[in-house]
This record gives C-alpha cells, sequence and structure tokens, in this order.
C-alpha cells in the first residue's frame, strides 16, 4: 500500500491580491510540523543576489495525463526535503538571513489558466518581497492534456545546476508516485545548507587586497557600453513589460551544427554563443566600435574539495569578468577564441576564487560589477522524466523589477 497524502483546494489566491484571479494553491491536509529550522546569515554573494532579486527560472510544457495532485504533493516533498526552500529573506539585527517561514506561510503548487501570454506573465512575475522563495505554478490548458509548468527559485538559494537538480528532482518524484511509489520521508529537523564562501580554500588577506586594487586599476578610465536601461522610479508606457524576453530555440539539427563549429574551429560552444551576442549588442548600440564586458559564470561545485552534489541548494557560482573591444568587422571565430582563452587563464590564476573574496567590499566598489553581457556556460541539460507525457524543458536567468544600474543582455 503506497502512502497517499490528501489535497484540498485552497483558498483563492486572488483573495490576497485580485491580480491572481482565476489562480488556486494546492495544500496539503495535516502537514505537521517536525523540528524547528534556525535562521542562517546570508554571505557576501548571497546578499548580492537579494539586490538584483535575479531568479532562476524554469518550464517546460507537457501533453499527455497529469495528475494534479500527484504533482502538487511531489512539490511538497521536495519542499520538505530542503530547509531552504521554507525559508524568507530577512533583517535580523541589521543581518540579512534565511528566515523560516511559518507553517501556513510555506507555499504550495499554484494552479492556473493556461493562455498565449502564460509564461511571458510567470517571467515578469517577481518573487514578493519577504515572501517565500521559490514560486511553482502548473498552467492547465482549456480541456486539460496540455499543461505548462513554470518554477522559480529565487537565486539567493540556488545556482543553475541547483535549479535543474530541483527541478528534475521534482518530475522524479512525481514519476514515482504515478507508478505506486512512497513519497521520501522528509527531515524537517534538517539544517541550512553551508554557505559556500565557507567552504573556500584559505587565502591571506594581502592576497586579496592586492586582487582588489588590480581589479580597481584595471577598471579606471575604462567606460563600458550598455544596451539602453529603463531608469529607477520612471513609470513604463502602458502595455510595455518590465522584462524584454526573446527566446531563441535551436532546432537539433541548427544545435548539432553549432557544435561542429565549435569543434572544427576548436573553441567552446560558450566562446562562439558569447561572440555572437557580443556582436549583437554591438550592432544594436550602432556602427561604432564599442567595448564590452562580458561575465562568465564559473561553477564552483566541481572545483571545491570534496565537490558539492548539484542537489544541495546554495548559488554555488562564481565569476570571470572580461573586457572585449567589438567593432562590426570582428570576427566570430577570433572573438571566441579571445573569450576562450581570456576565461581559461582567469580560472588558471584563481581569479574566479578572489571574485568572490572581495564580495564584502563591493558595496565601496558596486562598478566593478557592472558588464555588458552574460552569457552562462553549463553545458548540455537533460530535460525532466515524466511519465507518458512530452515536454519541451528550457532554463533562463532573468532579473524582475527596474535597475538604477545598465543592464546586461543575458543569455542562456
Amino acid at each position: 500500500m503506497r502512502f497517499c497524502c490528501r489535497y484540498h483546494l485552497g483558498e483563492p489566491e486572488s483573495a490576497k491580491n485580485p491580480k491572481l484571479a482565476g489562480t488556486y494553491v494546492f495544500a496539503p491536509y495535516g502537514q505537521e510540523k517536525k523540528g524547528p529550522l534556525m535562521s542562517r546569515q546570508l554571505c557576501p554573494s548571497e546578499v548580492l543576489y537579494v539586490a538584483q532579486r535575479s531568479r532562476a527560472v524554469l518550464s517546460c510544457s507537457v501533453r499527455g495525463d497529469l495528475d494534479e495532485g500527484l504533482f502538487a504533493e511531489a512539490f511538497a516533498a521536495k519542499l520538505a526535503e530542503h530547509p531552504s526552500l521554507r525559508c524568507r529573506i530577512a533583517d535580523e539585527d541589521g543581518q540579512l538571513v534565511l528566515q523560516p517561514l511559518a507553517e501556513h506561510e510555506v507555499p504550495g503548487l499554484l494552479v492556473r489558466q493556461l493562455g498565449a501570454d502564460s509564461f511571458i506573465e510567470e517571467f515578469n512575475t517577481p518573487l514578493p518581497v519577504g515572501g517565500p522563495l521559490v514560486r511553482a505554478v502548473l498552467l492547465r490548458g482549456e480541456g486539460g492534456g496540455e499543461y505548462g509548468v513554470v518554477l522559480s527559485v529565487d537565486h539567493t538559494i540556488t545556482d543553475g545546476h541547483s535549479a535543474i537538480a530541483l527541478f528534475n528532482a521534482w518530475w522524479r518524484g512525481y514519476t514515482r508516485l504515478v507508478e505506486g511509489g512512497s513519497p521520501p520521508a522528509a527531515d524537517h529537523h534538517g539544517s541550512q545548507p553551508v554557505p559556500v564562501t565557507d567552504l573556500l580554500p584559505a587565502a591571506s588577506e594581502q592576497e586579496t587586497q592586492e586582487y582588489l586594487d588590480s581589479r580597481i586599476e584595471r577598471a579606471r578610465g575604462r567606460r563600458l557600453d550598455f544596451l539602453p536601461y529603463q531608469a529607477a522610479g520612471i513609470e513604463l508606457p502602458a502595455g510595455e513589460r518590465e522584462l524584454t524576453i526573446r527566446r531563441i530555440q535551436l532546432p537539433a539539427e541548427q544545435t548539432a551544427r553549432l557544435r561542429q563549429a565549435a569543434k572544427e574551429h576548436r573553441v567552446s560552444v560558450h566562446g562562439l554563443v558569447a561572440a555572437a551576442a557580443l556582436l549583437a549588442v554591438q550592432r544594436q548600440l550602432g556602427p561604432e566600435a564599442r567595448t564590452l564586458g562580458l561575465l562568465s559564470p564559473v561553477d564552483l561545485r566541481t572545483r571545491l574539495d570534496p565537490p558539492l552534489s548539484p542537489e544541495v541548494m546554495v548559488p554555488a557560482v562564481a565569476s570571470c569578468v572580461d573586457v572585449l573591444e567589438v567593432t562590426a568587422q570582428s570576427d566570430p571565430v577570433a572573438l571566441a577564441r579571445q573569450v576562450n582563452d581570456d576565461l581559461h587563464a582567469a580560472i588558471g590564476r584563481g581569479d574566479f576564487l578572489q571574485e568572490l573574496r572581495i564580495m564584502p567590499r563591493l558595496v565601496e566598489y558596486p562598478w566593478l560589477l557592472a558588464t555588458s553581457v552574460i552569457v552562462t556556460n553549463m553545458g548540455p541539460v537533460s530535460g525532466p522524466p515524466a511519465p507518458r507525457a512530452s515536454r519541451s524543458p528550457m532554463c533562463g536567468w532573468f532579473r524582475p523589477g527596474r535597475t538604477t544600474t545598465p543592464r546586461p543582455a543575458v543569455v542562456r
């Protein structure tokens, strides 16, 4: 006999927010609090994401049968498994912390009607300030048989690898329930994961200060170019969205050609995509030569000792910042090779580790974070498994809300 958790269709979300008319939340009956969860202070790299309010947003389309109750149960099991998903960001005695939510505040699966703009609406809807750090939405097509799934997770508690691991684990849990299995036992006594900055190898204060001084010196007198942005406090025109999202999905044949071209030219796919993005920004800004910044995330999980599992919900990522001169005549392959060479050299020097160590000081030098383009480099990613359904997974990182600094183009 498999374990079965009963669900009721909770109160309409529109009762709390009129903008969410037609939205319902699945809430489990008899959910017991198994033990206390303590607040944990955010480390400097996590604090950076608080100001950005950036999210990892993963979505997929589903055609076929889907048991909404079991899908909600599988999501609830993931929340029970990961303490940080049951927290908010709060200020305690002047320090930003992950603070446990009250039992009634822990989010359930939201169910909404699937419409033509549903995915864009989800991408443009930020997580509430001071509220849950995760939102899961099931978009139900008219008459059933077609669904959309959108998972948003605050980057303060995740990176691309752990967000995808969470998404895939949610689907695996649902598959197990559909096939008659039981959800894993939840450990409500689990503690918050250790901040990644506590896992870095030791370095002297002098080395870190010298690195910061060199970053400041390189940035002096250098003016980066950016795409236009909307300044904070300015109202958007009617009908204009706060985010501009363009999804370019290459079919399998074109993806294979891209990877083959990278192989033939002995550059990475990341390098080619970065070069294309840099050239696109240069052309958008005009015919002149442009000085553009490129931020490439660097995965820390495989570079820590011992390695950190993708299942651990922390932003285990650093970055390398590059500056390149781009003209309309720049050769994409040569630009890709420069991107690769600069990134490999920076990783070899350990710059990505120093970028994390100088985080506490960047509040004094915020312009050191400025960049024109962000291009992730996670490599091939497998989609989630699901019973009797076909999926088209995609993932993206979006920055909701207006900003007072130039906004980089983000490519995932």
